[in-house]
C-alpha cells in the first residue's frame, strides 16, 4: 500500500520530497489553526512564533492536499518528517481518511497537534498577527510561512478566512 502525507501547512509547499501524485482531499472533524507555538522553525524559545497544526473540530475540516510518496523513497521520506515534524513532540503522527473531490478515501499520515503539550495554544488572531509579525526561527521568518501557505491555499482554491484576514493584517503590521 503506498504511503500518503496529508499537507495542511508547510507541507503545501515544501514537503521536503517530490510527490509521486497530489491530490486535493479533505479531512474531517479536524481544522487547520495556528495552535502551536514554535520554538525551532519559525521562532525561538525566547520568542516563539506560530505554526499550523491540525486540532480537533468536531463537525469541521480541513481542506488540503494528499501527497503520494515514491515507494523507494518511502523510508528516506519518514525519516525526514519524523525528524522535521516530530522535533518538539508538540505533534502526534497518525494515520488518517482523507476525502478527494471525486468521492475517493486515502489513508494518509498526518501530524496533529497534541493539546497536552506546552506549544499548544490558543490566540485570538489579533494575537495571532502580532506574533507571526515579529517571530523569526531557524527556517526563517514566521511572515514567510503564513504567506507562502496562504499563497499556496490560494492556489488550490481553497479558502480560509482566518488566514486571508491574517496575511492581510500582518501586511499592515509590517509595512515599512
Amino acid at each position: 500500500m503506498a504511503l500518503w502525507v496529508f499537507g495542511y501547512g508547510s507541507l503545501l509547499w515544501n514537503p521536503g520530497f517530490t510527490p509521486v501524485r497530489k491530490v486535493k482531499a479533505r479531512l474531517h472533524d479536524y481544522h487547520r489553526s495556528f495552535c502551536m507555538l514554535s520554538i525551532h522553525h519559525r521562532g525561538s524559545e525566547e520568542d516563539p512564533g506560530l505554526v499550523l497544526a491540525l486540532d480537533t473540530f468536531p463537525d469541521g475540516q480541513c481542506t488540503g492536499v494528499a501527497l503520494e510518496v515514491a515507494e523507494t523513497e518511502e523510508d528516506a521520506v519518514l525519516t525526514m518528517l519524523r525528524e522535521r515534524e516530530l522535533i518538539s513532540s508538540a505533534y502526534y503522527e497518525d494515520t488518517v481518511d482523507l476525502i478527494t473531490d471525486d468521492g475517493e478515501t486515502i489513508p494518509a499520515l498526518a501530524y496533529i497537534i497534541n493539546r497536552d503539550h506546552v506549544q499548544y495554544c490558543q490566540f485570538d488572531l489579533e494575537k495571532q498577527a502580532q506574533i507571526i509579525a515579529r517571530a523569526v526561527g531557524g527556517r526563517g521568518p514566521n511572515t514567510e510561512y503564513l504567506f507562502n501557505t496562504a499563497d499556496h491555499l490560494q492556489e488550490l482554491g481553497i479558502r480560509d478566512q482566518d488566514m486571508e484576514w491574517l496575511v492581510t493584517r500582518v501586511r499592515a503590521l509590517t509595512a515599512t
